[in-house]
This record gives structure tokens, C-alpha cells and sequence, in this order.
């Protein structure tokens, strides 16, 4: 079965402003995995924009996020993705049963300057390359 027939995986991103964390969650699993799994964030209350610093941040890496707008959460973008990952949105994210949903304590970025993103940054990085190996095993082996 080719890659084009088998549906792909899909993930959202919560936290609250969608701003920060999530953010650089999706840019590294949309970047990382090659477009290989359908990739989606949202904030229960989104900001009026990305977090300079999170952008700079990842810029630093190659990935560019300056043209990324926080999304408001919706219960359809729930109910689409397969996988569920929460970043400090505590009750806000609506629970479905048969979703695998995951929660990632991550420090908050918000009001924090480059310097103080750049190892959240590289902590979602390394959690992004594990949630890899689990989505795309295949693809991970032939990485190798």
C-alpha cells in the first residue's frame, strides 16, 4: 500500500494561546516527519499572535513559523485528529472516547525571551522524534 492510499495520522496540538508550545509542536512534527502526518494546533483562548521568541527560536533551526496564526480550539479538530496532545490546557480540551490524548508539562513560553524558549524549544524537538518512531515506525526505520 503506498503512502498516497494509507491514511496518514493525525495530530493536534492544544494549549492555551496556541502561540508558543504548540506552535513549534506542529512546525517540528510538519517539518520532521515530512509531511507524513497530518499535523493541526489550537489554543482554548489563542493570542493575537505567534510568540516572537518561539519564532526566533525556530528560525534558529531552519524551521520558519513567521507566517503562523493562533487558532481557536474546536471540537471538530478533536474529533479529526487521532492523537490528542495537550500542553497545560488543563479541562478546556474536549475528551472523545477511542482518541489517544497525551499531556506534555512543558514550560510556558509566553513573556519569556529567546534565551529561556530555546530548551522548551529542544524539548519538544526530542518529544516530537519519539511521537515519530511511534506514528511512522516504517518510516523511522528507513531513516535509519
Amino acid at each position: 500500500m503506498s503512502t498516497e492510499t494509507a491514511k496518514k495520522p493525525s495530530v493536534l496540538f492544544v494549549c492555551v494561546h496556541n502561540a508558543g508550545r504548540s506552535q513549534m509542536a506542529a512546525a517540528f512534527l510538519t517539518t520532521l516527519s515530512n509531511g507524513a502526518v497530518e499535523v493541526r494546533s489550537a489554543g482554548s483562548q489563542p493570542a493575537d499572535k505567534v510568540n516572537p521568541a518561539a519564532v526566533e527560536a525556530m528560525a534558529e533551526l531552519g524551521i520558519d513559523m513567521s507566517a503562523e496564526i493562533p487558532k481557536v480550539l474546536t471540537t471538530e479538530a478533536v474529533k479529526e485528529s487521532d492523537v490528542v496532545i495537550t500542553m497545560g490546557c488543563g479541562d478546556t480540551c474536549p475528551i472523545f472516547p477511542g482518541k489517544r490524548y497525551e499531556d506534555w508539562e512543558l514550560e510556558d513560553p509566553a513573556g519569556q525571551g529567546v534565551d529561556a524558549v530555546r530548551p522548551i524549544r529542544d524539548e519538544i524537538k526530542a518529544r516530537i522524534e519519539q511521537l515519530i518512531t511511534e506514528l511512522l515506525p516504517a518510516q523511522h526505520a528507513d531513516a535509519q
